[in-house]
């Protein structure tokens, strides 16, 4: 039996979604408050996570390497690699993911390893140095606001001001998502597509998607669609850019048939386009965003 239809107000993903733009200003503070544990200009890091957590990671990387700070690397918690890092960044909500705190227990005792974290007295906190934002914890099992805060927080540690990300996702929750997503609402499939640490959130934009309505979704660094991933494209599918595009993307796109989504504002305010595309189509579906099939809040595997 199909799960009643839930209005966007009435899911703990919608509520979560909404308070994005407030998070983002918090981060400031918790990322100066913790800033003697958060990597440090010339440090070899490793960013680890799972699944969103990993994407976090990735989206550092990139932002940290392009900012010249020190080599980063991301890595599934599963796939770490031992390559005499100076500092661990561990991401993980819930604090009891597997992989992680197996990840965790095999890296070098001497090497400092800083975990962010929404969930108090959870076995990751105790192995390293925490950044706990339980106030960014969610309800929903699809995860939004701790991941983008997450990211905020390294964001103002890499310096980055994000004024105009946080009004341009303010403005977002203002739109009408009937209005302003009806291009994409209905689409039959959608790729997304980006570069540096928007290639990370377009791979988490797929993912939320995914997760929370079951869409037929992809993902690829942009300069890479031409390569094979514009073969799916069609009418009646979307291609949705976050971040700055090559000037001929558009024209490539719109050969296809497909419909180009794409507005000039920061991807990670762009993501929240992406989750409120998420609780639309969800409740098109009569499914329930918080619970999605399939998925717990927590991989806990029995080793």
């Amino acid at each position: 039996m199909p799960i009643p239809s839930r209005t966007a107000h009435a899911s703990h993903l919608a509520a979560e979604i909404a308070t994005q733009p407030d998070d983002w200003v918090r981060a400031r503070v918790t990322a100066n408050t913790h800033r003697d544990v958060l990597p440090r200009p010339g440090e070899h890091v490793a960013a680890i996570g799972c699944g969103t957590s990993l994407f976090m990671a990735r989206a550092f990387a990139a932002l940290r390497e392009e900012s010249g700070l020190g080599t980063t690397d991301a890595w599934p918690a599963s796939r770490i690699r031992d390559r005499d890092y100076d500092r661990y960044l561990v991401i993980c909500r819930s604090g009891t993911t597997t992989e992680v705190v197996e990840a965790m227990r095999r890296m070098p005792a001497a090497t400092p390893r800083t975990v962010l974290c929404a969930s108090p007295r959870t076995p990751v906190l105790d192995l390293g140095d925490p950044v706990l934002i339980d106030e960014v914890d969610e309800r929903s099992v699809v995860s939004t606001r701790f991941a983008t805060t997450a990211l905020a927080i390294l964001r103002h540690h890499l310096g980055q001001d994000l004024t105009a990300a946080i009004d341009q996702a303010r403005t977002v929750l203002a739109e009408d998502p009937r209005r302003s997503l009806a291009a994409v609402r209905h689409a039959e499939q959608i790729t997304f597509v980006g570069m540096g640490f928007a290639a990370a959130l377009a791979d988490e934009s797929a993912l939320k998607l995914r997760e929370s309505c079951r869409s037929w979704t992809e993902a690829y660094p942009a300069t890479e669609y031409r390569h094979g991933p514009i073969g799916i494209s069609a009418p009646g599918r979307a291609v949705w850019g976050l971040g700055p595009l090559d000037a001929r993307f558009a024209a490539d796109v719109a050969a296809t048939g497909a419909h180009l989504e794409h507005r000039d504002i920061d991807p990670m305010a762009e993501l929240v386009r992406v989750h409120r595309l998420c609780v639309l189509r969800a409740a098109d579906l009569g499914l329930d965003p918080d619970h999605p099939r399939n998925l717990s809040r927590s991989v806990m595997l029995d080793r």
